[in-house]
């Protein structure tokens, strides 16, 4: 392992302080963050070793995040991909109190710096695993200092612990000098705060994520079909992006993202579809022709048994022969069997069917009512006729006005600026390359790559999809 260059003046320690500060506040990748906070704090001091604790989620223990010692090539966490080999220290004893013994512990309680020239001579502490750790790897921790890490508000963040500060020129041990421990205070305060603001950051990010994930349990809740439709897209759009991404060759060779540019496209993914949650249910899950609250062609089954009774009447009072009667009732059969298949509208609907149900229309029965109507009304001989799938004109409307009204509640957020395009690319999904597309009749050469890949994504899943209604 690489041992850091010693700093040997003020001038040089508030430089390296100064530059810290500046990565803090722009540095969001917290691993490598945390690294780097460690290795300046040993360079401040010219510290052998450090380790950098941090609070545990449920704030019942101190972590080890980072552990570095150059004398002995210890490099543990951090962005090393090597694991701690230490377990965590308690924040509370067995009977719920603070917990004193350990240093970093009392520095985490007390919420102030320990600054100790020799553990060996310090008899206010616990130090029996650190000696073990000397014995087993015939080491000498001498000098220690623990600062905690406080934010804005003085909550715990973690604790910055150092060990065996040296004399740069003769490599003596030596105690921490106040120096050395308000250059540390002051570098654990503005990581306290930078790690608070990317924690909180992160926290609001996961926020937004699980508000656009609860826009997709509500579809879920009106359509489970639909629900997974939402989470699956994002995923396939993510899968092609990736994959031209990492192509070198063609018309979309240069195609590049960033990982902010896969967190818009994610986003947008997830977003997709949002305006579905003022889709009816009824529309949404309209599995046959004729269903609303509930298939109507049962209704129409008992108009049929109706003709059926008022045919054998006839023939019992000898209005109509034995033949005629079977004839009849043999016709009637085959009708409803017929409307019950074309109800179905799993595939495209022959002109002469279309036809035919137009015909049965026109039978005339008598409602309860004991008056004479044709047989089937305007609305279900429309719904009837559909050509293809189970929409009717208006229906289709209404689901294609989900695309508009997803646009229209996408461009009202006041969207940050990694994140603007989010409404183009979840508003161009049902746009086509021909330009004969909806809702503003794109080409392809009108849409961004990313809107493409969703458009594609979307397609393939509603047509793949095992569940679809």
């Amino acid at each position: 392992m690489t041992h850091e260059p010693q700093l040997t003046s003020i001038e040089q320690r508030l430089e390296q302080l100064t530059q810290l500060c500046v990565e803090l506040s722009i540095n969001h990748d917290m691993p490598s963050l945390m690294e780097r906070i460690l290795r300046v704090a040993k360079r401040l001091t010219n510290s052998d070793g450090g380790t950098l604790y941090r609070v545990s989620d449920d704030g019942k223990d101190l972590h080890f995040n980072i552990s570095i010692n150059d004398s002995l090539d210890i490099y543990q966490g951090g962005i090393s991909g090597q694991k701690i080999e230490f377990t965590g220290l308690p924040l509370s004893d067995k009977t719920g109190q603070p917990n004193l013994s350990a240093v970093a512990t009392y520095a985490a309680n007390k919420k102030r710096s320990v600054n100790i020239p020799d553990i060996y001579q310090a008899g206010n502490f616990s130090f029996t695993g650190m000696q073990h750790f000397d014995q087993q790897r015939n080491y000498r921790t001498v000098s220690l200092l623990a600062v905690p890490m406080l934010d804005h508000q003085n909550e715990l963040i973690g604790v910055l612990q150092l060990i065996n500060t040296t004399d740069p020129h003769t490599k003596k041990i030596l105690p921490y000098s106040d120096i050395d421990r308000h250059l540390i205070e002051a570098l654990a305060s503005q990581a306290a705060i930078a790690l608070t603001n990317q924690l909180l950051i992160s926290q609001l990010e996961n926020l937004f994520e699980s508000l656009i994930k609860l826009i997709n349990m509500g579809i879920d809740e009106k359509s489970p079909h639909t629900g997974k439709h939402c989470m699956d897209v994002p995923e396939l759009t993510m899968m092609l992006a990736d994959a031209i991404h990492d192509t070198d060759n063609g018309p979309l060779a240069d195609f590049r993202m960033t990982a902010g540019d896969r967190k818009e496209l994610w986003t947008a993914g997830l977003l997709h579809d949002c305006g579905k949650i003022t889709t009816p249910t009824n529309v949404v899950e309209k599995s046959t022709k004729l269903q609303m609250i509930y298939d109507r062609i049962q209704t129409i089954d008992c108009r049929f048994e109706v003709l059926k009774r008022d045919a054998e009447i006839r023939f019992l009072k000898e209005e109509t022969t034995r033949s005629e009667f079977q004839s009849e009732l043999e016709r009637l059969d085959s009708d409803r069997a017929f409307l019950q298949r074309v109800n179905i509208g799993s595939e495209s609907m022959l002109a002469t069917d279309q036809d035919r149900v137009r015909q049965i229309a026109r039978y005339v029965w008598r409602g309860p009512d004991g008056k004479e109507s044709d047989f089937l009304d305007q609305e279900e001989v429309e719904n009837l006729t559909i050509r293809s799938g189970t929409l009717n004109a208006k229906e289709r409307t209404i689901i294609n006005n989900h695309i508009v009204l997803t646009i229209k509640m996408l461009e009202a957020l006041p969207w940050p600026r990694h994140l603007l395009r989010v409404p183009e690319y979840a508003g161009g999904h049902h746009e086509r390359m021909d330009g004969k597309g909806y809702p503003r009749g794109l080409r392809g050469d009108q849409m961004s790559v990313q809107a493409r890949l969703m458009a594609i994504a979307d397609i393939f899943e509603a047509l793949t999809a095992k569940d679809r209604a």
